[in-house]
């Protein structure tokens, strides 16, 4: 199996297996469930059932990884309409991870009746059916997002799950969120799992209105977004609207699109250290003071 042997699956609480990433040391998924992450990360927040009533529905999945969204948004589209016509476009920087998740059978957990399309796609980079058509595009997302959005491709839904902030601030910046709200449908959805204040800065400064997705697992929520306001989005609690006024809140920032992942952090870094805006230790410690009022 050569590089494949690198990945040694580990099980997560609701028995689905997930790797972790040499290059990024961490899971690719939460340890909380990484089938249930897909599901309620990814494709509820993106409202998929309620497109695949559309005769042809479109996906971007960004940071493809195992294919796990991917997975989750096509069973539940031809649960709702059989007859979708599905395009999807996978971004992934490493072609061995899908490869790995067939290889290593993970989707027999799962009692998937679609995992050879997703063996095809992981061995392929692409597939071509009578109600799908998909690509897995390989290398840096930054540079692949372009050529997505130069093929005219425009999303209904898109999953955005690259490795955590600190760990890949490359696919969190300003510049690239701005690169991937252009294909993005004008009723469309994004999701991601992450509710970190510099992203969602981030997506707000590239245009994005954002909405807060119910936790998974964990105390911490997800993020929904949408370019259109007309969209319904569930609202940000207070806490969460004045956690985008703290120094966490300061976006992460590549405007040629090729830093490193150091250039990224520490130019970010020297931001926040200039920043006259309210520290999270302070903005922490407000709203548990807060909570112990209440409480009493």
């Amino acid at each position: 199996m050569g590089e494949l042997e690198k990945f040694t699956p580990q099980v997560t609480a609701d028995g689905s297996f997930t790797f972790v990433s040499e290059e990024f040391g961490e899971m690719f998924h939460s340890h909380f469930g990484a089938k249930q992450e897909s599901f309620s990360k990814f494709v509820v927040p993106t409202q998929l059932a309620k497109f695949a009533e559309k005769p042809v529905l479109r996906l971007l999945d960004i940071c493809y990884g195992l294919g796990y969204n991917t997975a989750a948004a096509l069973q539940t589209i031809w649960a709702v309409n059989p007859r979708c016509q599905v395009e999807l476009i996978g971004l992934e920087l490493n072609p061995d991870v899908p490869k790995a998740a067939i290889a290593h059978h993970l989707f027999d957990n799962w009692n998937y009746e679609y995992t050879e399309i997703l063996s095809q796609l992981a061995c392929d980079q692409q597939v071509k059916t009578d109600r799908l058509q998909a690509q897995l595009l390989i290398g840096d997302a930054r540079n692949l997002i372009t050529q997505v959005y130069e093929s005219s491709f425009q999303a209904d839904g898109i999953f955005l799950d690259p490795f955590s902030p600190p760990q890949c601030p490359q696919l969190w910046t300003v510049e690239f969120l701005q690169k991937v709200a252009q294909c993005l449908q004008p009723d469309g959805l994004l999701a991601t799992y992450s509710c970190a204040a510099a992203v969602r800065a981030g997506l707000l400064a590239a245009g994005f209105n954002i909405g807060s997705t119910p936790p998974v697992g964990r105390r911490s929520p997800g993020t929904v977004a949408a370019i259109s306001p007309t969209n319904y989005l569930p609202p940000l609690s207070a806490k969460e609207q004045e956690h985008l006024q703290t120094r966490a809140a300061i976006p992460y920032r590549d405007p040629q699109l090729i830093d490193s992942a150091d250039v990224i952090l520490m130019r970010r870094q020297i931001e926040h250290q200039a920043s006259s805006r309210e520290t999270t230790s302070r903005w922490r410690k407000r709203w548990l003071s807060i909570y112990q009022k209440r409480s009493s």
